[in-house]
């Protein structure tokens, strides 16, 4: 499966944007929130960095990552299951030096000793808001060509509204002003309108470059890489731009959220999203969806394991959902073992895993505000 030539080890931020999304990450965290059927957040970023040949992975979790620890085992299904590198994942003081960080400063100045033994010369640092395809080796071949200090990519696109709504100091977001290639000016928390650069929190950076800045700054009490290391040295440092034209979805609320997965509908973003390098994910043994009959369904994206016996349509329904005879789901996004009973009616509605929607009740939300049912929850 993987294809080690990178000499890049990568380092994920799981809780990056928790607050965007508060009730999805009431006891998970932004990297283990469900996506696309059957994939985690995480799984993009970390499928991403395996196929463009990173086999030396860390994971810094900061709180709610037992879910996480869950989903990714050993990472035997990355092929990340090795004697040297492969996956390792820090929780809160696991080590001596290790606490709950409040920014990247924090959080890689207290795994210092351990980069420090690593033999990669480069350093990929990301978050997991964002579903994406990404080829790491592409942007790592274009660092090493431009002589960079810091390559980070960007897209062109609006600042989401609900970025610019959700600001505060855990949410910092970052555009850039650009000569050529080069970012020679970082805004952060920009209001501007129209198309802009907007930086999707991807880094790559030479490792003894790294551990020097890092250094630096935790013994200044910096806490943010973006905005107390790199804004204020971008004439000083060689800081690079590196363009996305691909697929990606962006994470930044509950409305988003759902958004995103109902574009999956579309063949072309399915496609923009999947078609490229395979995207990994835990193995769960089920059989294959099952239609009753009587079951109707039309333009849904459905995972293996289902049972489908009533009507559903334009829905995302994950591993394990059951629609009873009877039953009518349009315009859902239904997560794993999810059982709507027969008679019920939900249209625009999230639920998460384990609900069950009662005999005849009936859920409707709207397009811009869908009805969300928690956990566990029976209605």
């Amino acid at each position: 499966m993987v294809n080690s030539n990178a000499n890049a080890l990568g380092i994920i931020f799981p809780n990056a944007y928790d607050s965007y999304v508060p009730e999805l990450v009431n006891d998970r965290l932004m990297a283990s929130i469900p996506f696309a059927g059957r994939y985690r957040m995480v799984d993009f970023v970390l499928s991403s960095m395996v196929t463009s040949g990173i086999d030396n992975i860390s994971i810094l979790v900061r709180n709610n990552y037992h879910s996480l620890m869950d989903h990714l085992g050993s990472g035997r299904e990355w092929d990340l299951t090795r004697k040297n590198g492969g996956l390792s994942i820090y929780p809160p003081y696991s080590e001596k030096g290790m606490k709950v960080y409040a920014g990247r400063v924090d959080g890689l100045a207290s795994i210092l000793p351990t980069l420090k033994d690593q033999k990669e010369k480069y350093v990929i640092l990301a978050d997991s808001n964002i579903a994406v395809n990404f080829d790491f080796k592409a942007m790592l071949d274009a660092h090493i060509e431009s002589g960079a200090d810091v390559t980070v990519a960007y897209a062109k696109e609006e600042i989401p509204e609900a970025m610019i709504k959700n600001q505060d100091f855990s949410n910092l977001y970052f555009t850039f002003r650009m000569d050529g290639n080069r970012i020679n000016k970082i805004y952060i928390n920009s209001e501007e309108k129209g198309v802009q650069n907007l930086s999707m929190n991807i880094y790559i950076i030479d490792r003894e470059f790294l551990i020097k800045e890092i250094t630096a700054a935790f013994v200044r009490g910096y806490v943010y890489f973006e905005r107390d290391i790199l804004a204020p040295n971008t004439d000083k440092f060689n800081i690079q731009g590196y363009e996305f034209n691909g697929y990606k979805a962006r994470i930044c609320d509950m409305k988003s959220y759902f958004d995103e997965n109902m574009k999956l509908l579309k063949d072309e973003n399915l496609d923009g999203l999947f078609a490229g390098n395979p995207i990994y994910t835990k193995v769960r043994d089920d059989n294959p969806t099952r239609y009753i009959a009587g079951a109707k369904g039309k333009n849904s994206l459905v995972a293996d394991g289902c049972v489908i016996e009533g009507i559903v349509e334009n829905c995302i329904l994950f591993r394990g959902v059951k629609v009873e005879k009877g039953a009518k789901v349009k315009n859902c996004v239904l997560m794993q073992d999810t059982v709507v009973e027969c008679g019920a009616n939900l249209e625009y509605v999230i639920t998460d895993k384990n609900v069950k929607v009662s005999v005849a009740q009936e859920l409707h939300g709207t397009d811009s505000f869908p009805v969300y049912v928690a956990k566990g929850q029976t209605v």
